[in-house]
């Protein structure tokens, strides 16, 4: 076979190969960390920047309703719930554990695990405050089941406490979100993350 035809061939099935991964890495379709698919309900299909890990649990993990520490590296973020919050950029060194806090304490009964939430949310790389993901942009709250291993473990440790009404700032260590591995190409590896996080209602 000529050597322009070959390389022509080889060429094909590059580019095929290479449209085929795009298209996987593109999709926002989720999956629990059993493997098994979420549903595609828009309200409730995961994004792909919280898709569970398999991470195992960190030495000194929080026990479930152990209040959050307090977390500072993140100020002035706005209390208006009707407005997509700016995130400033973070401060200081990463915490190595799990910190959040309540800049807006909402009413009525507090998450719980096994609570189906809905949610608005904007999270961004602590490294640089570059936001990588935010429901308000698609418009749409967010739906899922704390502590069924449906989002990465900061979230569903985080959530715990809330109130409907709630705003929550959470400063997430990589070792509870996407680790050595990251979630190419918005968040890279070993990337500790801050959600800003609006409780609208618990199911």
């Amino acid at each position: 076979m000529p050597r322009t035809r070959t390389f022509a061939l080889t060429l094909a099935v590059f580019s095929l190969s290479g449209a085929l991964l795009a298209a996987g890495c593109g999709s926002d379709e989720g999956f629990r960390r059993d493997g098994s698919k979420i549903d595609a309900d828009p309200a409730t299909t995961l994004p792909k920047t919280l898709a569970a890990t398999t991470l195992p649990a960190p030495e000194g993990a929080r026990k479930p309703g152990e209040p959050l520490p307090e977390q500072k590296n993140v100020t002035g973020v706005s209390t208006d719930l009707k407005q997509k919050p700016k995130v400033p950029k973070p401060t200081g060194e990463p915490p190595k554990e799990l910190q959040g806090s309540d800049v807006v304490v909402g009413k009525g009964d507090a998450v719980k695990s096994g609570d189906k939430v809905s949610v608005q949310y904007v999270g961004v790389l602590f490294s640089n405050g570059k936001e990588f993901d935010s429901s308000w942009s698609r418009k749409q709250p967010f739906e899922f089941t704390v502590g069924q291993g449906q989002v990465i473990q900061g979230w569903d440790d985080g959530l715990i406490g809330m109130k409907p009404g709630g705003r929550r700032v959470l400063v997430i260590p990589s070792d509870l979100a996407y680790g050595e591995a990251g979630s190419p190409p918005t968040i890279p590896a070993n990337a500790p993350l801050v959600f800003v996080v609006d409780l609208e209602k618990i199911s």
